[in-house]
């Protein structure tokens, strides 16, 4: 959530924002005009205490002296029935307020590119060797050749959009996500913590995925939670009203979570096997930080994910993603894609965002420069590190044997405890 005092300020930045990111920009109209009865509303309630307050002076003074009161007292109590009315009229106002100012998207950092779409991304760099198709076949032929996927049966029993993982499919699907956790912790410094796969309401708007995403998640009605679509969401969270201390950040979370997406506005895209499924796998990346240090937490955010995807000895790129392509609470986002030889494009494994403060807003995380300051917000920071399903693809497409088989990369061997997959095995 955006800084009231902030759009009153810099209403036209704000409205020209919205535009970039492909929002309704007259909203802002509307939270200006409530602002400005909000205000009118404060100014008339403390000017109706202040005259109840010298009414009862005169009152008692008159009481004192033994004269009537009786017309002050008739004063006071229409003035008290006012200051109510407008209680119940400001609480009305402030409600209408949020639910307005929950639609704003985060302001876009001043370095992130003006464009309209993904065509207008900004590849920054990339590692590795696009790789031509040649004999490779997709992942849907190399795992169906294996007995390592099975789509099919997902769908019989859950619905489309979903897998089972088979034999070693199965295994080498926990190998990546021990290896995601392994590295996170032990090698980049994160503190493992497992959330709970379902999340209330307040958590869905402390990170914004409420309003904006409601038709994209699975909601269980009976119990008012939701199928967390991310672990960002819950382990974001984890520290919702709390005053951290600034001795402890940036404070860096890793958590595994399966992932839940209904997907309602990806009907017309590519949806065969893992390039689009309702339920997947993700070790998620969190940080508290300051103000001042974000933007280079950012930068090493995209390094820890870096690191993993160079382990893998998978050829990827980063992207710098312009206003019209980044997600509606995010300052700056780096995308993370790899080379994909099957389907000869790049598949998105990872996006790398800076919050600024707009979650901590929501959720009011805060912390004290010094005992003595003013409470800030902080700044929240979230990537994946990384999602599992994509990176399947990924692999069994890089990895592919002339004779149909997939060679394990060797950061993956120790968790696996085998080399190869055939279809003997």
């Amino acid at each position: 959530m955006l800084d009231l005092k902030f759009i009153r300020e810099n209403p036209d930045a704000v409205k020209d924002n919205c535009r970039k990111k492909h929002t309704d920009p007259d909203k802002i109209d509307t939270i200006l005009e409530l602002d400005t009865q909000r205000r009118a509303i404060i100014i008339e309630v403390e000017e109706l205490k202040n005259r109840r307050n010298t009414v009862s002076q005169e009152v008692a003074q008159r009481k004192k002296a033994g004269e009537d009161a009786e017309d002050l007292i008739v004063q006071t109590r229409e003035v008290g029935d006012r200051i109510k009315a407008l209680d119940d009229q400001l609480r009305d106002v402030d409600s209408a307020l949020t639910d307005v100012m929950l639609w704003i998207p985060n302001m876009a950092h001043e370095s992130v590119p003006v464009g309209e779409d993904a065509n207008d991304n900004v590849e920054v760099r990339r590692h590795g060797v696009c790789a031509e198709k040649g004999t490779n076949v997709d992942h849907l032929q190399i795992a169906a050749g294996l007995g390592i996927l099975d789509f099919e049966r997902g769908s019989k029993v859950t619905g489309a959009g979903f897998g089972f993982y088979v034999g070693k499919g199965a295994r080498l699907e926990r190998a990546l996500i021990n290896f995601f956790l392994d590295t996170n912790t032990t090698a980049r410094g994160y503190r493992e913590i497992m959330p709970p796969m379902v999340a209330n309401a307040d958590s869905m708007r402390g990170t914004a995925q409420l309003p904006k995403s409601a038709e994209d998640m699975y909601y269980m009605e009976k119990d008012e939670l939701y199928l967390i679509p991310t672990a960002e969401v819950p382990i974001t969270n984890y520290h919702r009203d709390d005053m951290l201390s600034v001795d402890a950040l940036p404070i860096k979370f890793a958590g595994y979570s399966a992932c839940f997406r209904r997907e309602a506005g990806s009907y017309g895209k590519d949806t065969r096997g893992f390039l689009r499924v309702h339920q997947f796998n993700k070790v998620e990346l969190v940080k508290f930080t300051t103000p001042e240090t974000s933007y280079d937490e950012l930068e090493l955010l995209v390094s820890d994910v870096e690191h993993l995807l160079q382990q893998l000895g998978l050829t990827y790129r980063v992207l710098s993603l312009c206003t019209g392509d980044m997600t509606f609470g995010g300052s700056k986002t780096y995308d993370l894609e790899v080379w994909s030889p099957g389907e000869q494009r790049w598949l998105e494994v990872s996006s790398c965002t800076n919050f600024e403060d707009f979650q901590a807003r929501r959720s009011n995380i805060r912390f004290k420069p010094d005992p003595k300051a003013k409470p800030q917000f902080v700044h929240t920071l979230n990537g994946s590190g990384l999602a599992t399903s994509r990176i399947m693809v990924a692999l069994l497409e890089t990895y592919q044997n002339s004779d149909g088989s997939v060679s394990i990369p060797e950061c993956l061997v120790p968790y696996t405890g085998f080399e190869v997959i055939t279809a003997q095995n």
